[in-house]
């Protein structure tokens, strides 16, 4: 992790954001794998996430803090191995940041209530709408079916 995202981290952990706690607290509170994805911006292996296969009609949320983010019109099957959505819900429910992290630049996608990671926008969701494709992280979200 580079110098510039390990700084990025800290402050996302405990400021600016609507939900703002500890390192301990998050710890008590996500399990080991969600603790290292969520708040240490790991990734989880492809293809073996929940929600990669979850078609219903729903509403996905945050998992550390349930901030809504993406709803299930939104998801498109992209075959990068984690669920793929071309927007998110609203456009301030993410905050987007440079990674320089593993010797590329890419784009972070974190939870805009908690500061919590939840995977990487790609600019070749080609033909969708937006021609974005967010590459979530499953165990990042939450799945709410509708009723």
């Amino acid at each position: 992790m580079s110098a510039s995202h390990e700084a990025a981290q800290g402050t996302a952990a405990h400021e600016g954001f609507g939900v703002s706690k500890t390192d301990e607290e998050w710890r008590r509170e996500l399990s080991p794998e969600q603790y290292a994805v969520l708040r240490e911006a790991g990734t989880e292996r492809p293809w073996t996430g929940e929600l990669l296969d979850e078609g219903r009609a729903g509403l996905y949320t945050c998992a550390a803090c349930g901030a809504e983010l993406f709803k299930s019109g939104t998801k498109f099957d992209s075959g990068c191995g984690w669920p793929s959505f071309y927007e998110s819900i609203r456009p301030e429910a993410v905050q987007l940041i440079e990674d320089d992290s593993l010797g590329m630049v890419r784009t972070e996608v974190r939870c805009a209530n908690c500061g919590s990671h939840l995977g990487h926008v790609f600019p070749d969701g080609f033909g969708t709408p937006t021609g974005d494709r967010y590459c979530m992280n499953s165990i990042s979200l939450n799945f709410s079916p509708e009723s």
